[in-house]
């Protein structure tokens, strides 16, 4: 990969990573404001318990101030680096998520973790203060933010898993796990589930191991033999994760992804794939050959920015295509985004430099 594709320059994200419905702007912001105002009100009426009222509060209250701190930072990339609290600085799992987030600082982008001990202060070291982002979640322990992030104007702390979570893959580009406990596999299922469904547009999820570990690939092997030979996930689902035991593969893996492709939308019934670089008639071809499986109707085509996706000035000029998805094989969605990637030679050298 050429070495100006390693790093991430200024204003190159989109402002909205999550959304990717695109509809006319028929309501005000104001009006936004005032049916959140008639919501509540409709609490007093539906007479809702004190209890209720106060997650329904809270909730509102920690979105709004942690939507207010990752705002100033949306057109800038970010991973979030989820793995287990315990991990002690010597444990070499703690040594690669240092590593890793060192590379990805210094790729330009910012790394997101939940600001405790063990894998999430191994990144945020890696990272270092000015590049690290956090969100905290606040328990009877293991509570305290990280000395990397402590007090930083760019952590959140907050009391409800359910509004960090729903941060954690909102505001970011790219996931990585390493090895943890309950936590680390919920994370990890339910990033996986909001891409599988279309939840949550397409990014690259590592799964990162220490050298030679084999947390991962256990995982993997239960997830093959109790959920895919029981045709409860398809094959292409595995396209939506990489396993790897090694941070540069782990780092090339995120950068390839953004090396051509640049993020998608949905406008009415059609898929727009916004990417760097416009591939030739040949590869759109090619494209339509393999990935047919994946169409409704019609086929893969070479175009511009539609009306509706003009409300994001700076993507504007971005070659895209566009098809009619079928919006349910996301598996084979993202195997298609790697063949695009993959058909551009400065996309297929992996041998990194530190």
């Amino acid at each position: 990969m050429d070495e100006r594709q390693r790093v991430s320059p200024p204003d190159v994200s989109e402002d909205y990573p999550l959304v990717t419905e695109h509809e006319r702007n028929t309501t005000q912001t104001t009006r936004l404001v005032e049916e959140i105002k008639e919501t509540a009100d409709k609490f007093l009426r539906d007479q809702a318990t004190r209890g209720d009222l106060k997650i329904v509060s809270r909730a509102l209250r920690e979105l709004r101030y942690a939507f207010k701190v990752f705002t100033p930072y949306r057109r800038i990339r970010k991973v979030t680096v989820f793995g287990s609290a315990r991990m002690a600085p010597e444990h070499p799992a703690y040594q690669a998520s240092l590593e890793f987030g060192r590379r990805m600082a210094k790729a330009g982008w910012y790394v997101v973790t939940g600001a405790g001990g063990g894998i999430m202060e191994g990144a945020h070291v890696g990272a270092g203060r000015k590049m690290s982002m956090g969100l905290n979640i606040m328990l009877p322990f293991e509570q305290d933010a990280n000395y990397v992030i402590s007090n930083d104007e760019k952590l959140v702390n907050l009391k409800y898993f359910f509004t960090r979570k729903l941060m954690f893959v909102k505001e970011v580009h790219a996931v990585a796990l390493f090895p943890g406990g309950f936590g680390t596999q919920d994370e990890c299922f339910e990033t996986l589930t909001l891409v599988q469904t279309g939840k949550r547009d397409l990014m690259p999820i590592v799964l990162i191991d220490p050298p030679g570990g084999q947390y991962w690939p256990d995982w993997k092997e239960f997830i093959s033999r109790q959920m895919e030979d029981h045709g409860l996930i398809s094959p292409a689902d595995h396209s939506l994760y990489k396993i790897t035991d090694s941070v540069d593969e782990a780092f090339d893996e995120i950068m390839s992804f953004y090396c051509v492709y640049h993020s998608m939308r949905y406008v009415r019934d059609k898929l727009y794939l916004r990417l760097h670089f416009e591939p030739g008639p040949e590869l759109i071809d090619q494209l339509n050959t393999e990935f047919a499986d994946i169409i409704e109707t019609g086929k893969i085509e070479s175009t511009t920015a539609h009306d509706m996706e003009k409300d994001e000035e700076h993507l504007v000029d971005l070659p895209r295509l566009a098809f009619h998805f079928n919006r349910r094989d996301i598996g084979r969605l993202r195997q298609m985004v790697d063949r695009i990637n993959n058909s551009f030679e400065l996309c297929n050298v992996h041998k990194t430099e530190s």
